[in-house]
């Protein structure tokens, strides 16, 4: 009993050993963001994460044609 008492408090002294330990990141936070991305696309729902992002060139693609139209209609009236 006094040995299972004795590991356990070596245990509990190892593992607040390793608490104060903080590990350096091995790649920015951009990085991840990205790979992490691609491999979404190869996910089980990557079929959407293709599809949100075909959305989103259509989106910003959207936005520059009606500014456009917005330009010349202004030009039109002046």
């Amino acid at each position: 009993m006094a040995r299972a008492g004795a590991a356990l408090l070596a245990l509990l002294a190892l593992a607040a050993a390793g608490c104060g330990k903080k590990e350096e990141p091995k790649v920015d936070a951009a990085t991840e963001q990205k790979q992490a991305l691609e491999r979404s696309k190869e996910g089980v729902f990557g079929t959407q994460v293709k599809a949100l992002e075909a959305a989103k060139g259509m989106e910003a693609d959207l936005n520059k044609k009606a500014q456009e139209s917005i330009d010349k209609a202004e030009q039109a009236t002046k």
